[in-house]
């Protein structure tokens, strides 16, 4: 990677290797000789640390071998530009040439930064519109000005972690992540996660380990949907990766990816069906319990999807509600009593075990 003019020029003044990183720490720009082949790939909790360490700084400052100055106009960070001096070799006019420098570079960044603030806009409207629903001619030929083929078969995936809100900061992120791993995808957000318009089947948990390991926490779901083969099928596709999304966070494994068309039964449990019939199907088989709960403020129906979860393991189902194994066979008793359904028979468990689950998914867990 050769310099750019503002590397060349430090590095011709100082004797000393100059660079350019971002401010996610990607090399933009090296001049002199010892560049790493290949270059470290950014750690976002090092880098992180590495940016509030230069922040408490006025000016450059030395940080594992490097006189490391900070690109941040008007108070944001933008990049930052370093000279490699391990033996502390920068006197102070190396330090002068390094302050001159990021003057001298704060316009290039904030241009580039911009610049990608503009097609990050392009690409957000583009997605807003395919996942509401557009004229497809129009689609295909924004999508080709923004640098997407629309033309390929696409997948919707939903991101939504649970100690982040749905805001730039966390798109940025996602985007990150995605690239990390190879997806090249549309990006846009919704209240309460973000979307990928991806252009290829995701790996299963490669998106998922990816945004844990930048997120620094594994507290995060994913949902893909079917694959999209025009785009007069994303609004569709867009509400099955929703589903799928909730399905995994109201599962007991909560965390990690889970594709549409892996779901089985919960297929069938989504936007679109009859919300009445299904109400009405809960009230039969939940009914009694879930009034039994609101008039004595108990956790019955809740201890029997989450038996239901569990497998019917009375130990996992005590544990993943925090009482005693006596407690949970004394609930299961109350449970068939106030029900008149028998968990022993295989009718009456599986309409029950579908109950619960529209309870807890269609339903958001009320009656």
């Amino acid at each position: 990677m050769t310099g750019s003019p503002v590397t060349r020029a430090l590095h011709g003044l100082t004797g000393l290797p100059a660079l350019v990183e971002d401010r996610f720490g990607r090399l933009r720009s090296w001049a002199g000789p010892d560049r790493p082949d290949p270059y470290p790939e950014p750690d976002p909790v090092r880098q992180n640390a590495l940016l509030n360490e230069a922040a408490r700084e006025a000016g450059p400052t030395w940080i594992g071998g490097r006189l490391i100055a900070l690109v941040r106009p008007h108070g944001e960070i933008l990049g930052m530009l370093a000279l490699v001096d391990p033996l502390g070799e920068a006197d102070e006019h190396a330090v002068l040439a390094l302050e001159q420098a990021v003057m001298s570079l704060a316009p290039e960044l904030a241009h580039l930064r911009n610049q990608a603030n503009v097609e990050l806009r392009l690409h957000r409207e583009l997605a807003d519109d395919l996942l509401a629903g557009t004229d497809e001619t129009s689609a295909y030929a924004r999508s080709e000005a923004v640098g997407h083929d629309l033309h390929r078969t696409h997948y919707i995936v939903v991101v939504r972690w649970s100690d982040r809100v749905a805001d730039d900061s966390f798109a940025q992120a996602v985007d990150r992540a995605a690239a990390a791993v190879g997806m090249r995808s549309l990006l846009t957000r919704g209240a309460e996660h973000v979307v990928l318009i991806a252009d290829d089947r995701p790996h299963a948990g490669a998106l998922y380990e990816a945004l844990a390991l930048d997120t620094g926490a594994p507290c995060g779901s994913i949902g893909v949907s079917a694959r999209c083969d025009t785009p007069d099928d994303f609004p569709q596709h867009y509400q099955e990766a929703q589903r799928a999304l909730e399905v995994l966070r109201h599962s007991r494994k909560q965390y990690g990816m889970t594709f549409f068309d892996q779901l089985g039964l919960y297929r069938i449990l989504g936007p679109g069906n009859n919300l009445r019939e299904l109400e009405a199907f809960v009230h039969e088989w939940l009914g009694k319990l879930i009034d039994y709960d609101a008039g004595n403020n108990s956790a019955m129906t809740e201890t029997l999807a989450r038996y239901f979860d569990c497998g019917g393991n009375y130990d996992e189902t005590a544990a993943s509600l925090s009482i005693h194994r006596s407690t949970l066979r004394y609930r299961l008793q109350r449970i068939r009593e106030i029900s008149g359904n028998d968990l022993a028979n295989v009718e009456d468990r599986l309409n029950l075990q579908v109950a619960t689950r529209v309870w807890k998914i269609v339903l958001g867990g009320s009656g």
